[in-house]
């Protein structure tokens, strides 16, 4: 199902082939899961949309990205939702235009069965995460980093990239934050080590804590995080899914006492906001 500029299309849209979205990357998007046509965390996916357009210097309306939302949420019961927004079409050149006309469009489809929770082998990326980038703390269109690091890890039998940064710190993963469980604690880097403040993330850093797990946002190396007791990686579609492998370093398969606590934190939270 598609949103489209203000309304539910069916079949091909037409596109503007001078949209700086197509053309530069100039644009943002969001992914959020949506349970039976309500969307999780649903004023967290808006206000974080809003200000990576900010960011990037255009705003647009929170009205009618959580109108783009609700208007494809209930393609399936459990759904994968994805809103786009470019800085819309503008004269040649990179200087952005002085008047935006941003494009919204909202896609749906029902998400991959077991995709949440499951489990995840990383290999370490050739390519660094440019930490000094502000795009690093954004989800803009150009993700070609992100792309072909994927591929290089599936080629390789791994399931996802894990990103370092260019001072060889952990970063991220190609689609989610990463958590190491060490000295009874929760360490995950901070947002200026190149990575994307989650939603998953932020909800770990505000809750956990109440379950007496300390989180703590520090550098991380790429050794230490080897030597975790647990690592984790968080998304908005896979929630918590276990890391059993970086490279040739694995962890066992059965489940580890500090993410199940936080696996099951996250589902009260989702369970609570249905009421």
């Amino acid at each position: 199902m598609l949103w489209y500029d203000g309304r539910i299309v069916e079949g091909p849209v037409p596109f503007d082939l001078a949209d700086r979205g197509l053309l530069l990357g100039d644009g943002v998007f969001d992914t959020a899961l949506a349970l039976d046509g309500r969307v999780v965390f649903e004023t967290a996916h808006v206000a974080r949309l809003v200000a990576a357009a900010e960011s990037l210097g255009f705003s647009i309306d929170a009205g009618a990205i959580l109108k783009a939302m609700r208007a494809v949420a209930g393609t399936a019961p459990r759904a994968a939702v994805r809103t786009t927004v470019t800085r819309g079409a503008g004269p040649r050149g990179v200087a952005p235009p002085k008047e935006p006309r941003p494009l919204i469009f909202a896609s749906a489809a029902a998400a991959k069965p077991g995709l949440a929770h499951a489990s995840l082998r990383l290999q370490v990326s050739a390519i660094a995460r440019n930490e000094t980038s502000p795009t690093s703390r954004t989800k803009t269109l150009g993700y070609l980093d992100a792309v072909l690091a994927a591929g290089s890890a599936q080629a390789a039998g791994f399931d996802e990239a894990l990103f370092l940064n260019t001072k060889g710190r952990v970063a991220c993963a190609g689609t989610g934050n990463l958590f190491a469980v060490i000295d009874r604690q929760l360490v995950t880097p901070p947002v200026e080590e190149g990575l994307l403040p989650g939603i998953t993330r932020a909800l770990l850093l505000e809750q956990a804590p109440n379950l007496g797990l300390p989180v703590r946002e520090r550098a991380l190396s790429l050794d230490e995080l080897l030597q975790a007791q647990a690592v984790f990686l968080t998304n908005s579609l896979r929630l918590l899914s276990p890391i059993t492998a970086i490279g040739e370093r694995s962890w066992p398969e059965k489940e580890d006492p500090t993410i199940v606590r936080c696996q099951e934190l996250i589902a009260r939270v989702i369970d609570s906001a249905k009421t």
